[in-house]
């Protein structure tokens, strides 16, 4: 892996190299092995704070740790194109726009002991803003080469805090093109359920029933290019303990060998479907 900045990331894109980056800041990570139609996405989970913020900070690091993503990275590591953020929602949101990604409060909860100073705010926001200068070169790249893409955002969730039975997977689609990728949508839920866990976890898939897809790295990309589908996949966070923050590596392991193959046979029927 090299440390590499925005604008070398850009051009080896637009060059077609492969490469393994970090960007200069440390703030997210893009693997090429190769440049193939599909993408995974993990913008959660990062859980890097930088210290100037830790004394102004009114929530723990478990409380972070709490609503992050950890290990959607991992599940989804051994694919060609994989970006993932390394800094903490806490410090600005990939999933949110820029005039909402750095928080005031965070799920009723104030944020900061005083308001964020601004050249500290505008820190968080120029890492939000290079991710998706690379994220737009990234997409843009794979269109002219296959004409269509398709991206799997992937997230989890805390299912314990809910009030009802909820979905082992949740598919985000209220912002898609469901006429024309409806059948897409239902056959990645559909190999979603299929997915077996040990310890006897129960498996359900289900679309829009805890989250609708609402988040910006899907709607900046389904804004930006016409050709590229979005799947914002949520897995419950059956893979860890939530309230004792332990990871449960087997489970992780579990779903990073089945994802393996079920993810490119999805992508290669997408691709088969869509291609101009």
């Amino acid at each position: 892996m090299e440390r590499l900045s925005i604008d070398t990331i850009i051009s080896k894109i637009n060059n077609e190299e492969i490469f393994h980056a970090v960007a200069e800041d440390y703030s997210f990570t893009l693997k090429i092995d190769d440049y193939v139609h599909y993408v995974c996405g993990a913008v959660h989970d990062g859980h890097q704070f930088r210290k100037e913020l830790w004394d102004n900070c009114l929530h723990t690091e478990y409380d972070r740790w709490f609503e992050e993503d950890p290990e959607t990275k991992h599940m989804v590591t051994s694919h060609p194109i994989v970006i993932a953020g390394c800094d903490s929602r806490f410090e600005y949101d990939l999933n949110r726009t820029p005039e909402e990604a750095v928080f005031e409060t965070a799920w009723g909860k104030q944020l900061w002991k005083q308001a964020l100073p601004e050249n500290q705010k505008q820190k968080s926001l120029s890492k939000h803003e290079n991710f998706y200068k690379v994220v737009h070169a990234l997409i843009s790249k794979l269109e002219e080469k296959f004409d269509v893409c398709i991206v799997y955002d992937m997230h989890s969730y805390n299912w314990k805090r809910w009030d009802r039975e909820v979905p082992t997977w949740n598919l985000g689609t209220s912002n898609l093109d469901n006429n024309r990728f409806g059948k897409d949508i239902e056959l990645w839920r559909q190999s979603l359920s299929e997915i077996h866990f040990p310890h006897g976890i129960k498996q359900t898939s289900k679309i829009n029933d805890t989250f609708q897809g609402n988040g910006y790295f899907l709607k900046f990309i389904t804004k930006n290019f016409k050709n590229t589908l979005v799947l914002a996949t949520e897995i419950a966070k059956i893979y860890c303990d939530e309230y004792d923050q332990v990871i449960y590596p087997e489970v992780v392991a579990a779903v990073e060998k089945q994802l393996r193959e079920r993810l490119p046979e999805h992508a290669a029927n997408f691709y088969k479907t869509h291609r101009l």
